[in-house]
Order: C-alpha cells, then structure tokens, then sequence
C-alpha cells in the first residue's frame, strides 16, 4: 500500500508537467460535460424509492388520480361574491386561450351546473326559509330589476323601510345591509373600488361566503430548470395583471400547489447563493493562508479543489443522470471532505521541509507519515457515504454514491496532481518547526488526567441518553419551506378550510366495491372530521327541495322579467336619493338602536352623494347595479334545477373521485389542526390501523418520517461494520478499532443529545449530517491511532492538530455556510452540520488522546509492519514532549 503511494507521488514529481496536464483535460472535459448535462430532479417524491409498499400505493393513486399533482391552484379572492366569480371566470377564460403553457384549466366548484343546483346542496329546511324570503322579497326584487339605475336603488330602500313599518319589524332587523351599503359609498367618497353584494344578503348559514374562487391549472413543466413551474406561474400572474383584475373587481390573485411550492422551494435555495459562494470561497482561501502560509501552496491546494470538484460532478452526473436537492450538496461535502485531504498533506509536507531541503524527499517523507492513514480515511469516508445506497432513502443514497466517488478523486488528487504542483511551484523552505508549542500544558493535561476525561465524558453521555426519547423528528416537506411565500402562506390558510383536501387521507377501491361502506366504516374514528365519496355529491330528499324551488320559481321568474323603465337622468336620480335620505332619518328618529345608527349613518353618506359631482353617482351606480345584474342571471338560474344523479354531475368533477377504470376514491379529512405535526402523525396512523391500503399527504409524511429513521439506523449499521471491518485489516487490533470508533459514537450521541436539549428537529434534509459525521469523524481519529501507532504522545503540539484544526473550520465554513441560505431546509441542514462538526472535532482533539493514553511500546506490531512497510518506529525518535523542539528554529546550517 505504502510502496504504491510512494510510487505515485514519485511519477507524479518527476513527470509533474504531464500529470498536471492530464488532471487539467480531465478537469476540463468533466466540467464541460456537467454543463452539458447538467439536470435537476425537483420532485422530493423521488427522495423516496418508489419500492416501498407505500410509494408504490401513492404512485397508483397519483396515475389514477393525477389532478393533485404537478398542478398549480389559483386562488382568487374579492370582497364580494359577484366580484370572486368575475375575476375567476376572467382569469380562466384567459388562460384557456394559452395551450402552449396550460394543459388543462378548471374552474373548482364554479360552473354552471353547480349555480343552476345551488338549493340542491343545502338542507331541506335551509332550502324552505330560503325560498320563502325570495318569494316574500318579489315586488322589491320588481323593483330592482325593472328600474336598474341609482333611482331604482333609492325606491327599493323606500319601499323596505315601508314594508318594515307595515309588517311591524325593527329596523334592526335590516341594520347589517343599511351598514353594507354605508360601507359602499364610503368606499365610493374616498376613491376607492366598490361592490354591493347582494347575494350576500339571500346566502344561506349552510353555504361559504363565494369571496373565495379556486382555479385548477395543470402546467406545461420544464424539468430541465430549476423552477420547471415558473414560466407557467408567470403567465398566470401576467395575465391577472392584463386583465386589470384587481383594480375592475378588487381581486387578490395568488398561486400554490405543489408545483408553485417545489418552486418556491428551489428558487430559495438559489437567492442569495452566488453571494455566500464568494464569500464563502474568500474565507476558505483565508483559511488554507493561515493553515499553510503560503500562496504557493494555497494555489496549489485550490487547483486540487477546482480539478476534484469538476471531475466529480462530470462523473456524478454520468453515473446518475439528474441530481436531486439532497445530493446537490455534493459540492459542499468534496470542498469540505477534498479539502481535508490535501491540507493533512500539504501540512505534513511543510513538516518535513523544516527536515530536509530537497522538495522529493520531503514529499516522500509526507507521504511516509500520511500516506496510510490517508488511505485509511478516504476508503472509510467513501464507505460511510456509501453505506446509505442499499436503503430506501434514494436522495442520500444518490448522494452518498456521488460523495463516495468524490473520496476517490480527492485521494487520487492528492498523491498526483497535488505532489506534481508542489514540486512545480517550488515549495518554500520552513524555517520553524510546524506546531502549536503554546498547547504543550494542554498535552501534559491530557495525559495527567485522562481519567477524569474519560470518566467525565462517559458521564456527560450517558446522562444525555436520557434526553434522546425527546429527539424530534419533522419530514414535513412544507415545514422546509420558507412560511412567509406566498405558496406556502396560501397552502396553510387553505388547509384551514374544511371543504379542502389539504393533509388528507385517501383511499382507492375497486369498481365492485361500495365506497359508501368504506367511508362510514373510516368515519368511525375518532381522528377523523369527515370521509367523503362521490356519492357525498348526491344531495338528500331531492323530491322536496326540487317541489320547494320550483313554487318560488314560478312566483318569481315572472318578476325578474318585467319591462325595463327609462334610464333616468341624474335629477331624477337626486330626486329620489332625497327621499331615501328622509325616510331613513324619519325611521331611525331618535332611537339608539344598532338599525337606527346604520339608517342615519347611511342616510349622512346619501347627503354627502347628493352633494357630490353627477360622475361619483354614476360610480355608485355602478357598485351596486353591476353585480345586482349577475345576481339576477344567477337566480333565474337556480330557480330551475334539476335531479342531480352521478350521471348529471360534470363530468370533470366526476373525474375527481371516479377514475377512468371505474375505481372510486375516498376522501378522509383530519379532526383537529391540519398543519399540526401531531394532528397529522395520530390521524394517519388510526387511518393506516383500520385502512392498511390508505394512501394520500398525511400518510406521506408519517411514512416518511418511518423510512427516514429506519434509513439512518441501517447506514449507521452497515457503516460501522464495514468501517470496522476496513480498519481491522491494517490494524490488526479490536482495541485498536474501538479506539478509533468509540470516539465516533460518541460524537455522534453528543450531537442528537444537543438536538434533543435544543429541540432542533431532524428533517429529511439536514440528516445528511450523519453521513458527513461518520465521513469526516473517521478521518480525524484515523490520523490520530495512526500517530498513536507511530509513538506519538503528544498531539495538540504537532503537525497533525494544527492540519485537524484548520481542516475543520475549511469544512465547518463549506458547511456553515448553508445556514445563510434563505431555505429553512437548507439552513437546518447547515446548521447541523457544523454542530456535528464541532462535536467530531472536540471528540478527536480532546476525547481521543486521553482515551489512547501512552503509546504501547509495540506500537508496530508484526501484522502492521507487513501492510506497511517503511513506517518506523517516531517513538524511538522522540522524546515524550515535543514542546521544546517544536519550539527551535531551523539551523543556517540546514
């Protein structure tokens, strides 16, 4: 092992123009093809394998229900009711007319067939009272309709105030729409849009308010860029401001989805990321000049990073076709992990330039000091890495196959191209010994009370232990997401919504089976709110609502028909504004009531639009005679419904719950707050106890969360054993393995400890720190048994710690840098990181030499030498302290 490196590093001096060359084309033709094919997978459901019994549930039910996915939902919200259906049917309309971005665009529960059956869905009793007040409200609603202008406005509220008078009822029996056409011509004196909505005077208890109006857009998806959604979700919102939707019926239109959220998710990752690499890249640059002090060998270690980085991402790609947003942190593992290796060198290279002068030998010399437990960390960090591939958890396995052959290219670099570009440059003779001799006391420490260290820490974990039950675990993808977006802010207020779907379970059954029965027998469980089916369309005692409207059809249709008076003029107008204004004075007298204060609050407003210029008349007519124009079209409507069977239902609502193979869905929502992480984790899992076939987004995340943590527990097994195993062989001693491994477990129980203390919960992004952890931690305490092995005692003082330390903070500061992003996921992730950074470090720096204690006098043993021939015995060599020599200057003479 030693005598090929020794080889490599020794071709690669004396022939350094070649290897420089080759590393450069190769570098070169990589990076050129990771441009070229550079491919992004944005859809987080493929994190998932697509084996596991309840991937391959959720994928049948997206094929045979796809409306839920890759599609955007257009919320469109106005004051009123009239002015929601406008601007929806607007904004549809318009996007119809786009297929080349738009492969389908449905209105939700608009529609023609659902206004002309609105008394349908209502109760019978509803549906009764309904009616009868419309019957009841037939001359006014003549007078509305056959006297459309501000004049018929003012007669209608004179003839109302009469009718109170003769029917003996309070006037504050009508003091909300007195305040409600206040509001109107306040509205009006101030230059602001208005809208009277009289359907929200006849809305039923039973009914929503109609403010609110979805649109079901599925896109056309460019899932070669990073936001494959954008260009769709632009044009929605473009075509909302060409319709001038919000100044014509004061509506607010936003986007969610899951589409608008994977895109929102992604462009957060981007902002602000050109930044934080530059800044980033100065500060790694800072580092490798305070590690290394010189720009020599900074250039050389930085060509290493860019040739090793390029060439991984050209063999990444080629090896998995598109990345996803887990293995795109590769980048950040290679320049924390790359960086790493080439410093333990270069380190130990200007060790040995304090030795000898000649620039071969001192690489030799460096080679013979790092070369096997070099080897050692790379093939170990590559099978930590690799260890998360035979699991279900593809987006770390992905990375971790790409981060395993970054370890290759690193080690390869660093015995090649790295030695070719030291011998190049000409690398500076050091004239003092490397080392941190101000840590001697520190060392003498360690040694003196090793047992309070050991025992100590043991201490500190095991009472941490106890804290571990309280790790919390969140693979809520939405929870990753920035809350102040606009797509996830929707989301939730949504989910809010009873009549959505959002956080629910489903169930597909068969053709032949009675969906009916299925949701009564969910609707049994206490976690459930409510189970729904096609058959829940299917409104009740249809006979008795269809004899109730059809009556006050019959009375009614006549009246909204009637001949149309003259336009008046705006005297005529006045005139009758003056009216309304004293009857509304005389009616409200000198009661305090809550109907008397709206009759004199609207009867001051009606003075204030008598006084006022013929042009704000005109708006005031038009704020309330417009949308009274759609409500009359709505009524005549709805006062002749039909029967409505499965075979009367449209046929794209249909589409929603019955498949094109016959199968039915069941629909089950969550009792309680459909965004709480408990509400979710209970309701799923008393779904999946009675319904083990449930599929849908609440049973996505309690699934994920189980095949997350069932993941992380198999890598960490199959890592263990096989960093064991790979360590066994040069070592030859279990102690010797344990050594190495026990301060890694012990890193690894401090950093969920915190986690648990802190409450900072485990996502499906940051536990991408634990392949990282068992990376880089078996690399440290591989250096460290190594220089154990060797004789050495004295570890804060050496070259070693000094290349440990400044290894860390250049990973910590590849890592650290995540936090700065503006993606919660993304942050959480950099965040952990350098938590587990600082507990590996600490582990290895401290923990380790106290455990090792003394170097054995056998410290090669027979097994060892063999694997490694040409290392000598430093013991023999060194006295116990280095401190005092590492304190020396060089000789002249040297």
């Amino acid at each position: 092992m030693l005598d090929a490196l020794l080889f490599l590093v020794d071709f690669a001096s004396r022939h350094r123009r070649i290897v420089i060359v080759l590393w450069l084309a190769l570098a070169f033709a990589a990076g050129a093809y990771a441009f070229s094919a550079f491919a992004l997978d944005t859809d987080v459901n493929n994190l998932i394998s697509r084996d596991l019994p309840w991937r391959k549930r959720e994928l049948a039910y997206q094929a045979a229900f796809p409306q839920g996915k890759d599609t955007i939902l257009v919320v469109v919200d106005a004051p009123t009711a009239e002015q929601a259906g406008a601007a929806s049917r607007a904004l549809a309309g318009a996007l119809q007319d786009q297929p080349a971005l738009f492969h389908a665009v449905q209105e939700q529960g608009g529609g023609r067939f659902f206004v002309r059956n609105r008394f349908m869905f209502l109760p019978t009793a509803e549906v009764e009272n309904l009616t009868d007040q419309l019957v009841r409200a037939k001359p006014i609603l003549t007078f509305l309709v056959s006297d459309q202008s501000l004049r018929g406005v003012a007669k209608t509220l004179v003839y109302i105030l009469h009718g109170l008078q003769v029917e003996g009822y309070s006037l504050d029996s009508v003091a909300n729409p007195l305040n409600a056409a206040a509001d109107i011509l306040d509205r009006i004196a101030q230059s602001q849009p208005a809208a009277f909505s009289w359907a929200g005077l006849m809305r039923s208890a039973s009914e929503p308010s109609g403010r609110r109006r979805l649109i079901l857009v599925q896109p056309k998806l460019f899932t070669n860029e990073l936001e494959p959604g954008k260009k769709a979700s632009d044009s929605i919102r473009n075509a909302a401001a060409a319709l001038d939707l919000h100044a014509k019926f004061q509506a607010v239109t936003r986007l969610t989805g899951p589409v608008p959220l994977a895109d929102e998710q992604f462009a957060s990752v981007r902002e602000g990321s050109a930044f934080n690499g530059v800044v980033t890249g100065f500060i790694v640059i800072a580092i490798l000049w305070a590690a290394l002090r010189s720009l020599r060998l900074v250039a050389a270690v930085v060509v290493c990073l860019a040739a090793g980085l390029l060439v991984t991402a050209g063999v990444g790609l080629l090896v998995a076709g598109a990345l996803n947003p887990i293995s795109i942190a590769f980048a950040m593992l290679f320049i924390g992990l790359g960086a790493d290796f080439a410093v333990q060198y270069t380190v130990r290279f200007r060790a040995q330039r304090h030795e000898v002068i000649e620039i071969r030998e001192a690489l030799k010399q460096a080679t013979e000091f790092i070369g096997v437990p070099l080897t050692l960390a790379a093939v170990s960090a590559a099978a930590g890495f690799l260890s998360f591939m035979p699991t279900h958890y593809r987006g770390l396995a992905q990375l971790g196959e790409i981060a395993g052959l970054g370890m290759i290219v690193a080690f390869a670099l660093t015995f090649t191209l790295l030695p070719a570009l030291l011998q190049s440059i000409g690398a500076p003779i050091e004239r003092r010994a490397i080392g941190q001799p101000g840590l001697a006391p520190v060392d003498r420490f360690l040694r003196r009370r090793r047992d309070l260290i050991i025992g100590g820490t043991a201490l500190f974990v095991t009472a941490g232990v106890f804290f571990l039950p309280a790790l919390s675990f969140d693979f809520n993808p939405l929870h990753l997401q920035r809350k102040t977006s606009e797509a996830v802010q929707t989301f939730m207020e949504l989910s809010r919504d009873p009549y959505m779907d959002a956080n629910s379970a489903q169930i597909v059954i068969g053709p032949d089976q009675d969906a009916r029965a299925v949701a009564a027998k969910i609707a049994t469980i206490p976690n459930v709110a409510e189970s729904r089916t096609i058959h829940s369309f299917i409104p009740s005692d249809q006979n008795a609502k269809l004899d109730l409207v059809h009556r006050a059809g019959e009375a009614l249709l006549p009246a909204l028909q009637p001949p149309l008076k003259p336009t008046p003029t705006d005297h005529e107008s006045v005139s009758a504004l003056e009216t309304a204004k004293k009857e509304l004075e005389s009616a409200a007298g000198k009661e305090r009531g809550a109907g008397a204060q709206a009759a004199r609050r609207l009867a001051n407003d009606i003075g204030a639009l008598i006084s006022a210029d013929a042009v704000v008349r005109e708006r005031a007519a038009k704020a309330f005679l417009e949308p009274l124009k759609e409500d009359i079209g709505a009524l005549q409507l709805s006062l002749n419904p039909a029967p409505v069977t499965l075979e009367s239902l449209p046929r794209d609502f249909v589409r929603l719950w019955i498949s094109e193979d016959g199968r039915q869905r069941v629909g089950i929502l969550p009792k309680g707050d459909p965004n709480s992480d408990a509400t979710i984790r209970d309701f799923a899992s008393a779904v999946l106890a009675v319904e083990p076939n449930a599929t849908g987004q609440a049973i996505a995340v309690l699934m994920w969360s189980r095949t997350m943590i069932a993941a992380l527990a198999q890598a960490a097994l199959i890592a263990f054993c096989v960093i064991a195993i790979i360590l066994w062989i040069p070592l030859r001693r279990i102690g010797d393995v344990l050594l190495t491994l026990v301060p890694l477990i012990v890193a690894a129980i401090v950093t969920l400890e915190i986690c648990a203390l802190s409450g900072f919960k485990l996502n499906y992004a940051n536990i991408i720190s634990f392949p990282v952890l068992l990376g880089v931690g078996v690399a440290f305490k591989i250096y460290y048994i190594a220089a154990w092995r060797r004789g050495e005692s004295a570890f804060l003082q050496s070259p070693l710690t000094r290349a440990v330390f400044f290894s860390a903070l250049l990973t910590a500061t590849a890592f650290g840098s995540l936090s700065l992003s503006s993606n919660p996921g993304m942050s959480s992730m950099g965040q952990l990181l350098a938590l587990s950074l600082a507990c590996t470090l600490a582990s290895a720096v401290l923990f380790q030499p106290a455990l090792m204690g003394e170097p054995r006098q056998d410290a090669f043993p027979g097994a060892l030498r063999a694997v490694v021939p040409g290392w000598r015995n430093a013991a023999l060599e060194r006295a116990p302290d280095e401190g005092e020599r590492l304190n020396a200057s060089r000789p002249p003479s040297s």
